[in-house]
């Protein structure tokens, strides 16, 4: 067993792949606590599909990819509160409709411009493709997204729960708001070059769902998804390895599989039983 795990990292592609797996999912764990309470699943979603136009154009102008990527994801999230604080329509169905014509815009520009990027990479992920600059740079993004998380994870608790109840408590939900949109956004644009903006949902909301499941205080939620990301980074990454397969994919297997068993052993679909999360 020993073996089995140590094995892949002998070699230096396979070191980077799991050190920036470990920094996309410890983060991404972190926030997906905040992201199931408040209900926003969709929202990332719709923030990660809504890059890609920012990809494309931030290419073509010359500029950082991330920095387009950051950009669209922020006008795809506040034009989404926009449209649905200022129409009949409720926020799911606007979701549906911007990420799913920020996407489409984005492949159209790709087909037309072709970018010297593999459109794979950015869909699905190159974690074995990362070196060790790319682990540096996802590193100076979602580090200091992690820093805020835990700065101001009190009054972001509180907003997720109950955002009337925040105002009344004197919190600035607005601040809060576009702060955790914005939060989110700097972790999907860093995820991207690890698992693309398709699986990064997966690692956004898998950690905080599987925990929910199992745990009824908030701050027991948060430390259960940490141990549930370093795990399932570290058996995707290794299994991709002797299973030939991408490590990304592999990740995701794995927390669904750690999600199905988490359901059926929850307190409250399973041998368990607890009072709601408090």
């Amino acid at each position: 067993m020993w073996t089995w795990l140590t094995e892949p990292y002998s070699l230096d592609f396979m070191q980077q792949a799991l050190v920036i797996g470990l920094l996309v999912s410890t983060t991404s764990a972190v926030l997906s606590c905040f992201l199931v309470l408040k209900g926003w699943s969709l929202m990332g979603d719709a923030v990660s599909h809504a890059v890609l136009p920012g990809i494309v154009v931030a290419y073509l102008l010359g500029l950082p990819i991330l920095l387009g990527a950051f950009v669209t994801g922020m006008l795809c999230a506040v034009a989404t509160g926009y449209l649905s604080a200022n129409s009949r329509v409720k926020e799911d169905t606007v979701m549906g409709v911007v990420f799913s014509g920020m996407f489409a815009l984005g492949l159209v520009l790709f087909t037309k411009f072709q970018p010297g990027v593999d459109i794979h990479h950015i869909l699905f992920g190159d974690m074995l493709g990362v070196i060790w600059s790319d682990a540096a740079l996802a590193a100076s993004v979602l580090l200091p997204a992690l820093a805020l998380l835990i700065a101001f994870r009190k009054d972001l608790m509180v907003f997720s729960f109950d955002a009337e109840h925040a105002t009344v408590a004197g919190l600035n939900i607005q601040w809060l708001h576009y702060g955790l949109l914005a939060i989110l956004s700097m972790v999907i644009v860093a995820s991207i070059k690890a698992v693309g903006i398709i699986l990064v949902i997966a690692v956004l909301i898998a950690p905080g769902a599987i925990s929910y499941l199992l745990v009824r205080r908030f701050e027991t939620m948060v430390w259960l998804s940490l141990p549930i990301a370093i795990f399932s980074t570290v058996i995707g990454v290794t299994a991709s390895y002797h299973l030939n397969s991408a490590p990304a994919p592999t990740i995701v297997v794995v927390l669904f599989i750690l999600f199905i068993v988490a359901f059926f052993a929850s307190p409250k679909n399973g041998f368990m039983q607890r009072p709601p999360l408090q």
